[in-house]
């Protein structure tokens, strides 16, 4: 599978959890939802260029972006697990676990 299609992927991942999430809540729904939203517009901004991006360049221009995506996952998923909601915060285990292996094939 081509990286721009495993990028799209991720994306559509975290679009389906933010999809199946309820806005309202605790204070730490609401974070977690809008760290989940922020990894979002990360992605999608760079949804369009990133089948367009020489080869060689990959790298260089998708890490900071996946970096960044997967340290806001991260910090929704520990606030899911801190209000006891496991179930998603495995979903964004599983997508932080999509990333980290995008990261290593570039």
């Amino acid at each position: 599978m081509r990286i721009s299609d495993r990028y799209r992927q991720i994306y559509e991942g975290v679009n389906s959890q933010l999809d199946k999430l309820k806005p309202g809540g605790d204070e730490t729904v609401a974070g977690a939802l809008q760290a989940l939203c922020n990894g979002a517009d990360e992605l999608e901004a760079h949804l369009e260029s990133v089948g367009e991006i020489p080869q060689i360049k990959l790298e260089q221009r998708l890490s900071p972006v996946l970096l960044h995506v997967h340290a806001q996952l991260d910090r929704a998923r520990v606030l899911f697990a801190t209000a006891g909601m496991d179930r998603e915060a495995s979903n964004l285990w599983e997508l932080e676990q999509q990333i980290y292996r995008l990261l290593n094939d570039l």
